[in-house]
């Protein structure tokens, strides 16, 4: 277990085993000489980190509040679109073209993008089984200069059974194109659970 030491409690052990090494440095100068010096160092090192900030989270994710220009968005609202025309394909185009693709929904795991498309086309063979659906409360949290990671919840408007709930996906810039490497898509706990492709 690490205990979490002011700097002053660093320093008053700092000193005490400062007296205590004088009183062992009687056996020789040299030694007594080499542990006070060793130990202001230490001293001088647990002040200067006593008066630094806490680390920011902002290396690892900026605040969604940053999200408004972020590119993903653009993107998003294409396969809005392209879904709202009835165009499963050119929804597909941003998802990343490989077997390393993951999507989950329904508990489960598709791997793959030829198999995430077989799915949608299983699923939602015509445009009035696809509905229009619509993307609200996005989240964007870049995950440095080429990731992000988007929250948000997800409207499915068809008869007779309409459908919501919430999606996570994970965007990376391959290539220079930002693309889906992983969609993690769940219905509304107050609908029937199932595989949302």
């Amino acid at each position: 277990m690490f205990r979490s030491f002011s700097w002053r409690q660093t320093a008053e052990a700092a000193v005490g085993a400062t007296r205590a090494g004088a009183a062992y440095g009687r056996l020789g100068g040299v030694a007594r000489g080499g542990c006070a010096v060793m130990l202001s160092a230490v001293l001088a090192v647990a002040i200067s980190r006593a008066q630094q900030p806490p680390p920011s989270n902002a290396s690892l994710a900026q605040k969604p509040s940053d999200a408004g220009v972020h590119p993903v968005l653009a993107i998003l609202r294409d396969q809005e679109a392209a879904w709202n025309d009835g165009d499963v394909e050119r929804f597909m185009q941003h998802y990343w073209k490989s077997d390393r693709l993951t999507f989950s929904s329904g508990g489960k795991v598709t791997r793959g993008w030829k198999n995430t498309l077989a799915n949608y086309r299983r699923r939602y063979p015509t445009a009035e089984r696809m509905g229009k659906t619509h993307f609200k409360n996005l989240e964007v949290f870049p995950l440095g200069e080429t990731a992000a990671l988007v929250l948000g919840e997800w409207f499915l408007q068809r008869q007779p059974d309409p459908l919501h709930g919430n999606f996570s996906v994970v965007f990376q810039k391959i290539d220079g194109r930002w693309v889906i490497i992983h969609d993690h898509t769940s219905r509304a706990a107050d609908e029937k659970q199932g595989d949302a492709t």
